[in-house]
């Protein structure tokens, strides 16, 4: 038996058994990869249900603490039932003094909560736990499946008010689901490899036979044996290679007859042909006839796919720049006065692109007679925009350096030439702009030359900021460059502003962005204003709009030029300038994609409103830091919000 193996194991060849061999290397590396991916999914889920608990038990532990303080047992019973009826994911709730001592725990029967404020009962507290303000979390195997330990110290200002020990049941759903993949998966890795296995055995069994014939085939035509021929009963692709090659055989058996110099060349020629073939390719004749031209040659010169070009000269049907490009050339080489070269060619038709010409001789065996002329062309449209891309962005973005660079050079120029004359206060602000226009600049180096930071799945952390500070930063910043303009620059902050949940320096950038672009496009005696206002919720009921959250609207209005409708769509796009339509000022068209993927890191939108001739304004919303009140979620009368909303809006 092990040698009839090894005799079927011998048929198979090299490519074959390797084949066999990465194909069991594969599936047992994805399997150990997939397992512990698996276990990696279950451990996650363990941390999941960990991080669950925890916040639970402070949301429950932060309701409950001033009913504690008071005292009021049958407030803190009536509240904690309300709260286990609502969820099965708690499988028990106890309460406990500073001692350990339990004065009420749930569940239990009706007359045992009543009894419950009176029973005495013990539980061990973990060590340390009321010196901590931290919970303590740990899971435990039960009869009935694992369970999640909260104990949470419950503390009154400085008064230790003992401890709130809370169970929570793990998710089944995702238990449920990490076994689920991971049989599954095991199934369909242990199906591919049987299936690549019998697929290869397969493969090598109907094909290793014909294609040992073809070889021994091909190696009997390489010695000039004309008359092989293959006879096999194959059909499909395996059968028109079969008869395809005994068809070669019968025109090589009579080309064998002809001028064997002629059949040289034409083989010189089909070689230099299939080198080329990835892109589109011409052979001409010494007398710039047509002898061959692929599809993407042809569609890339605008022929028609459907005509018949062959012993047509070429010059005639070359586009017009390519004419005035390649015919001197081409009589050159054609005459023996030059061996090729590399053409660039731009054309308009059929349509703008910009084309590589690559032009090479096809000689005879004796290398001293030219047979014909090999032209590959390739498009570099693409290439060539890319390089253009390129450069524009090297060259723009030296703009969005130079502002900072400008700013700074005047606040110390003017310090350094009108110092004694001003206030002191005057040129504390000066060098704290100057400060913070430095900051600015390492930023800005930082931001704009990692746009596709910007556009990448990278996460900022947004805190609650006060708006009119960055507002007012970027008001000291440009006020210098709109008072050399004429330009009236100011802000209208709603007094009573709250906070916002933002990232302080790239909500910065924006500012600088939009300000500088309202600056560059308004006119002499026009106005820049920065309006930051509180935006109220409304809804239908007065109950829905207690539960929505509000936000803090933010509008950047000038006076200026404005933008006309055709380009309101395409004006956030990189590299895109309405400038170039509308007047001759320069920019980096950088600015508002920058701004767009910003205000998109803030979970909002930018939009605009313009009128050619009248002026802009911008504007986007950002959320309210206290949009949520996670006291009120267990409270149905005060808010409709679930309870998972706030709680997600809190940890996340």
């Amino acid at each position: 038996m092990f040698e009839m193996l090894q005799l079927w194991w011998a048929e198979f060849t090299l490519q074959t058994r390797l084949l066999a061999g990465a194909t069991i290397v594969v599936s047992i590396v994805m399997s150990g990869v997939t397992f512990w991916a698996v276990n990696s999914i279950q451990e996650n889920a363990q941390v999941n249900d960990t991080r669950f608990g925890r916040d639970l038990g402070l949301l429950l532990a932060a309701n409950v603490t001033q009913t504690i303080a008071d005292g009021d047992r049958e407030e803190l019973a009536r509240f904690t039932s309300q709260f286990y009826g609502s969820t099965s994911s708690v499988r028990y709730i106890i309460y406990a003094d500073s001692e350990g001592e339990i004065f009420f725990g749930i569940p239990y029967s009706e007359q045992t909560v009543k009894d419950s404020l009176t029973i005495k009962r013990r539980i061990q507290l973990p060590q340390d736990l009321l010196q901590s303000s931290l919970p303590f979390v740990r899971q435990h195997e039960s009869p009935g499946g694992q369970v999640t330990d909260v104990f949470v110290p419950i503390h009154d200002g400085d008064r230790n008010l003992g401890v709130m020990a809370m169970g929570i049941n793990p998710n089944p759903t995702v238990v449920t689901s990490s076994n689920l993949t991971r049989d599954v998966t095991t199934a369909v890795f242990v199906s591919i490899w049987a299936l690549v296995i019998l697929g290869a055995v397969f493969n090598a069994l109907t094909i290793t036979r014909p294609l040992k014939e073809l070889l021994l085939g091909v190696k009997n035509i390489a010695t000039g044996n004309f008359k092989q021929r293959i006879d096999l009963p194959f059909g499909g692709e395996l059968g028109e290679l079969i008869g395809s090659f005994n068809d070669m055989a019968d025109q090589l058996e009579r080309y064998e007859e002809q001028n064997i110099e002629e059949l040289t060349a034409e083989k010189a020629k089909l070689e230099t042909l299939v080198v080329k073939i990835a892109d589109g390719a011409l052979l001409l004749d010494r007398e710039l006839n047509i002898v061959l031209a692929n599809p993407t040659a042809q569609r890339i010169f605008g022929w028609d796919l459907h005509a018949d070009y062959l012993g047509k000269n070429a010059i005639d049907l070359f586009p017009t720049a390519v004419q005035a490009e390649l015919t001197r050339p081409l009589y050159k080489i054609a005459r023996g006065h030059r061996e090729g070269g590399e053409f660039r060619v731009v054309t308009a038709e059929p349509v703008r692109r910009t084309i590589r010409l690559l032009v090479s001789t096809v000689l005879d065996p004796s290398g001293q007679n030219l047979k014909g002329i090999a032209i590959t062309v390739q498009d570099i449209t693409r290439e060539v925009e890319l390089n253009e891309a390129k450069s524009q962005f090297i060259s723009n973005i030296s703009h969005e350096l130079r502002t900072p660079l400008f700013n700074i050079k005047s606040f110390i120029e003017t310090l350094y030439e009108y110092g004694d004359e001003l206030a002191p206060d005057e040129r504390h602000d000066f060098l704290e702009t100057a400060n913070n226009e430095t900051d600015r600049l390492t930023r800005l180096v930082n931001d704009v030359l990692d746009l596709s930071r910007l556009e990448s799945c990278r996460i900022y952390h947004l805190e609650p900021i006060d708006i009119s500070q960055p507002i007012e930063q970027t008001l000291r910043t440009y006020q210098l460059n709109a008072r050399d303009k004429g330009i009236e620059l100011a802000s209208d902050i709603d007094p009573e502003l709250p906070l916002a949940i933002a990232h302080y320096d790239l909500l910065l950038q924006v500012f600088a962005n939009l300000v500088g672009n309202s600056l560059k496009f308004t006119k002499a005696g026009g106005r820049v204003q920065i309006r930051a206002y509180r935006l109220e919720p409304k809804a239908e009921h007065p109950e829905q709009a207690n539960a929505m959250p509000d936000h803090v609207r933010i509008e950047i209005a000038d006076t200026g030029i404005g933008i006309d409708a055709e380009d309101r769509e395409a004006i956030f796009d990189r590299f895109f300038r309405v400038e170039n339509r509308v007047h001759t000022l320069e920019g980096t068209g950088l600015g508002l994609s920058i701004v767009r993927n910003i205000i998109d890191k803030h979970h909002s939108s930018i939009h605009l409103i313009s009128e050619v001739g009248v002026g802009t304004t911008f504007w986007f919303d950002l959320d309210v830091a206290q949009s949520y009140d996670a006291l009120s979620v267990l409270d149905p009368e005060r808010s409709a919000v679930p309870v998972e909303s706030p709680i997600a809006s809190q940890t996340g």
